[in-house]
């Protein structure tokens, strides 16, 4: 397992994370956030810039049945549950493409969901075709292994505090991600910033070790840099690990933002 990059506080894989996951430390990971594949690629149109285009991502995003897509789910958290932690928990994000057969999946691979956040996009692109309501919230799971003996991290103080001093509800609500974000390149399912900083800093604590097993453009290894986390990324894009790769070398000048 050779790195694509490194440096003191990250690593990048170029892979398949089902090749990857299997050679990775058992129980070594503190916190996995994954933004899988939601398999939405399927030649519909959508609106980006007050203009129709096409929904599809890539081949990566495009899957033929049912079953095939819940087999990919399970198969991958099963891999992300042998390298996570006791006391280690999961974030993953979906739409309504996927995130119902990821909910089951976490359920049947032994995990217990803590919360369903929603995340709402205050600015989220029309719905162009009219003939329901836009699209405008993703969801994104929490969840810890499903052991009675397990006590995973949640730092409650700091998200009371974040929230005005009152506890902070399982809705979340911001912009998508800005122009400033995607500097170094453009991915089509980017994260913005904040949202994986407050996952971070919800779930971990400094110098935790933090995986994403499907990086994209490494949001959250960006983030786990302004916060003194450590980061693992894979992605099997060679396009996707080099753009991680220059966010994580410039990280240092989102902390301006």
């Amino acid at each position: 397992m050779e790195e694509y990059y490194k440096d003191d506080s990250a690593a990048l894989f170029l892979g398949n994370s089902f090749e990857i996951l299997p050679q990775m430390k058992t129980e070594s990971v503190d916190v996995i956030f994954a933004d899988p594949p939601y398999f939405l690629s399927n030649d519909g149109i959508t609106c980006s810039g007050g203009k129709a285009v096409s929904v599809n991502k890539g081949n990566w995003d495009k899957i033929s049945t049912l079953e095939e897509k819940h087999e990919f789910n399970r198969r991958w958290i099963k891999l992300a549950k042998n390298i996570l932690k006791p006391d280690g928990t999961i974030w993953i994000s979906g739409t309504l493409h996927n995130i119902f057969s990821v909910g089951m999946a976490l359920e049947q691979e032994g995990f217990k969901i803590l919360n369903n956040i929603t995340w709402q996009k205050t600015n989220p692109p029309p719905n162009i075709s009219r003939r329901y309501f836009t699209h405008s919230t993703e969801t994104i799971l929490w969840a810890r292994k499903n052991d009675k003996s397990a006590r995973h991290f949640f730092n409650y103080k700091l998200m009371k505090e974040l929230n005005g001093g009152k506890q902070m509800k399982d809705v979340w609500t911001g912009n998508l991600t800005p122009q400033r974000e995607k500097t170094f390149g453009k991915h089509p399912t980017q994260k913005p910033l904040y949202l994986l900083e407050k996952i971070l800093l919800a779930s971990t604590q400094e110098n935790d070790l933090v995986l994403d097993p499907f990086c994209g453009s490494g949001t959250t290894g960006v983030a786990c840099k302004i916060l003194k986390r450590k980061f693992i990324g894979i992605d099997l894009n060679e396009d996707f690990i080099k753009l991680s790769k220059e966010r994580l070398i410039h990280a240092d000048e989102y902390k301006k933002f």
